[in-house]
């Protein structure tokens, strides 16, 4: 019996492997080799105006959910955000992540695991943000930003993070419009072995800042919900 069960385990991830590789041959793109110089600054810096970057570094809070399970409120100018998930609630400190407040059921946790719950919330706040403002984030320290020529003529911004949030090294390849606005991005990230994979920026909404922020996203087979996204200066 034993045996037997071996033998189909083997199969299943014999079997597997193809696929993955098929996958692999059949999706995967090379991280293009783009030009850096005043060319790739000229094309950031329309898509910076396109999503109306000035108002967005004067945006206080932003708030937003990821799939309706992550909760966020973000206090940008005291470099503050509220994390919620379950029943967590971190007041995260983004200058000092050590510091963070942790409640559970509405009681702060002074112990274990306030420590785990705080690396949770990093790396939630982490990717969840990114999904919300990359296309402002091209001009953050250690960006290096390259122009690319696609196939079809049109010209890409590609942009790569040498240092900071969770994965340092990242690649991401915009895909914008006639005006400089962001349609979608290809990407090359460590999490994902198969480079090239395309996800869009979707459902883009003026915010009460008048800056640009997006509501949802589409990426293979999944659909990333915003939720009820928010940009305000003053408290309601």
């Amino acid at each position: 019996m034993i045996k037997k069960l071996l033998k189909y385990l083997v199969i299943i991830l014999v079997v597997f492997g193809l696929i993955c590789a098929v996958v692999y041959f059949t999706i995967h793109e090379p991280l293009p080799v783009g030009k850096q110089g005043p060319e790739a600054e000229m094309l950031a810096q329309k898509m910076l105006k396109a999503v109306n970057y000035t108002n967005y570094t004067k945006t206080r809070f932003i708030e937003w959910s990821f799939n309706g399970k992550h909760f966020y409120k973000w206090d940008k100018q005291e470099e503050f955000a509220d994390v919620k998930w379950d029943n967590n609630l971190v007041k995260l400190n983004l200058n000092n992540y050590s510091i963070s407040k942790v409640y559970r059921d509405g009681v702060e946790l002074f112990m274990d695991p306030k420590d785990e719950l705080i690396d949770t919330a990093v790396k939630y706040f982490n990717n969840d943000s990114f999904w919300l403002v990359a296309p402002f984030k091209i001009m953050d320290k250690g960006v290096e930003r390259s122009l690319v020529t696609l196939k079809n003529g049109d010209e890409a911004l590609l942009v790569t993070f040498t240092e900071g949030g969770t994965t340092p090294g990242d690649s991401y390849l915009w895909i914008l419009d006639d005006n400089g606005f962001p349609q979608s991005f290809k990407m090359w990230v460590k999490i994902i072995p198969v480079g090239g994979l395309e996800a869009s920026w979707d459902n883009w909404k003026v915010m009460e800042t008048t800056t640009y922020l997006p509501t949802s996203h589409k990426f293979l087979f999944l659909n990333f919900d915003m939720g009820e996204v928010k940009a305000y200066n003053q408290l309601p």
